[in-house]
């Protein structure tokens, strides 16, 4: 695999990387991760997946970076971001959202880990680990039957997908401004920090992956709650938060084929 060099900041300890390089990487982890996740192949949900999805990242980042959005065959509740704008979200995670404004939140979060550089650190973390099953560990069960030994093999080199707490309230920030920019109300965001908070403190296993990868305390959510409160309520109004579109697309991903055998 390709290794590339890191120019290390006095200050920040801030991963550096020009933008073809990100580029590279990212497109080099991406064939990789692909090889390993039941992605999903239905040509209406990846349309409008990558049609909301760009719709966000063309007002977040002036790069021209080319965004593939991908939807990953997962019970589980998760979703990730690699260098280059490859972002996967989980089918478990759209199965639970209920209005456009509650996924456009979750791109616009992961949008904000590339565009601030957060993807590009962490991947240098892997130090040439085998990416494909370290992210299928993470965002699948997949590691808990059929490839449990090299789980247990990968399980250290996995904490570079594990942010930390500054990255996702950065992430969280910018995700906010993003989804504004692109004319989707915020409303979402506390929304859905919510629904996954209350499903993690009712037993719910399927969001353990999910808040070991994006650590979740109630300042977060409240601090969402602040931003959303601090939007002139006109402007609020403006802003939408649900479209019929959205709905046929949830209602095609609810009829998907159930994750394949060990997902």
């Amino acid at each position: 695999m390709r290794r590339y060099p890191v120019l290390v900041a006095t200050l920040g300890l801030m991963a550096c990387v020009s933008t073809q390089q990100e580029i590279q990487m990212g497109n080099d982890y991406a064939q990789q991760i692909n090889a390993q996740l039941p992605i999903v192949n239905d040509a209406e949900v990846n349309r409008y997946l990558n049609a909301l999805g760009d719709s966000i990242a063309r007002v977040a980042d002036d790069r021209n970076l080319t965004w593939r959005f991908y939807l990953v065959n997962s019970p589980e509740v998760n979703a990730f971001a690699v260098p280059g704008g490859h972002v996967y979200v989980n089918r478990g995670l759209v199965e639970r959202t209920t209005t456009l404004s509650q996924l456009a939140g979750v791109l616009g979060h992961e949008i904000g880990h590339v565009t601030e550089r957060h993807s590009a650190e962490q991947m240098e973390k892997a130090q040439g680990a085998n990416l494909g099953l370290g992210l299928a560990c993470i965002l699948t069960s997949i590691c808990s039957n059929q490839a449990a030994a090299a789980a247990i093999q990968i399980g250290a080199g996995a904490t570079f997908a594990k942010f930390s707490r500054d990255d996702e309230r950065e992430a969280d920030e910018v995700g906010f401004r993003y989804v504004m920019r692109a004319g989707i109300s915020p409303k979402g965001i506390p929304e859905m920090f919510r629904k996954l908070l209350d499903e993690r403190q009712s037993g719910g296993a399927a969001v353990g992956g999910f808040f070991s990868t994006h650590p979740l305390e109630e300042e977060r959510i409240q601090a969402a709650e602040q931003r959303l409160a601090s939007v002139d309520p006109a402007i609020l109004a403006s802003l939408v938060e649900d479209t019929p579109a959205f709905q046929a697309f949830r209602k095609r991903v609810l009829a998907l084929p159930a994750p394949p055998s060990g997902q």
